[in-house]
């Protein structure tokens, strides 16, 4: 097997940023307790590399049919026939008992957590895709769980920084998938996908987009409000929202895939840019 056939697999781009996002909450969440211990650290990462991989695996599987109607995905090694559904199921499967046993040494509720987001990523998120738009409010809950996991994995105990931690990802992936599926369109209705909020590129799409954006900006400045972050973080939180409300009210006025594809790739800069500030400023309290 190729690594590139590995790679579309797991979805490593993907796999990637989730990691990241966790990998930064443990750190905030290790501030909180005083110390951070560095080999659990690396089992967080390592295991959450693993599930996500794992519950990329079996979204691949169960859509590997539709996977082959469309441009974006008919080169994944599955539908391209590279791979075999048994081959990519042991993968899999490998995968998950791996990276759920190394969380769940972290402790319990890190390890209950994954499965959760994989169950929920794979089994309820991956087949409500083709049935309603209402998959999107169901993908933003495991979608917005790395934080969450991260955090809970060196601060057992879900608190107010971890719902903080939560919330600003679930409320950006909406704005964030719903751009993607405004450039990505037509593509996904060659399998039947009813991701934007409509169904469909219109007016009614962009309100819904525009309005989570604005819920963004009150949500991102949270960590300033309760105190946890300093006025430093809550500033750039503060631009970065604005500038990401910006781009959807282009996204609302003009209705352009054009505008869509900016409001994207906004979406891959702001919730990095936002965590990190979170960090460097929450350790420098």
């Amino acid at each position: 097997m190729k690594w590139s056939d590995f790679s579309k697999l797991i979805k490593l781009r993907l796999t990637f940023l989730v990691v990241f996002s966790a990998s930064i909450s443990f750190l905030i969440g290790s501030k909180v307790n005083g110390h951070i211990d560095w080999t659990n650290w690396g089992k967080l990462i390592i295991g959450g590399f693993l599930v996500t991989a794992a519950a990329n695996c079996f979204n691949e599987i169960i859509e590997k049919d539709l996977d082959k109607l469309m441009k974006r995905t008919m080169d994944r090694p599955i539908p391209a026939g590279r791979m075999t559904t048994g081959q990519a199921l042991v993968m899999g499967v490998f995968m998950g008992i791996l990276g759920t046993y190394l969380l769940g040494q972290l402790n319990l509720t890190t390890g209950y957590l994954s499965v959760f987001s994989i169950l929920l990523y794979a089994f309820a998120y991956t087949p409500l895709k083709r049935k309603s738009p209402i998959a999107v409010f169901v993908g933003a809950i495991p979608g917005a769980l790395p934080p969450l996991i991260g955090y809970v994995a060196a601060h057992e105990k879900i608190d107010a920084i971890a719902l903080i931690l939560f919330g600003i990802q679930f409320i950006w992936q909406f704005v964030h998938f719903w751009a993607i599926a405004w450039v990505l369109d037509d593509d996904y209705k060659l399998a039947g996908f009813r991701l934007l909020p409509s169904g469909k590129r219109d007016l009614t799409s962009a309100v819904v987009t525009f309005i989570f954006a604005i819920i963004l900006v009150p949500v991102s400045i949270l960590p300033t409000w309760y105190n946890f972050g300093g006025y430093y973080v809550g500033a750039v939180s503060l631009i970065c929202s604005l500038l990401f409300l910006y781009l959807a009210f282009i996204l609302l006025r003009t209705q352009q895939i054009s505008a869509a594809k900016k409001l994207m790739y906004g979406s891959f800069i702001y919730l990095p840019v936002v965590q990190l500030m979170f960090l460097f400023d929450f350790i420098g309290k």
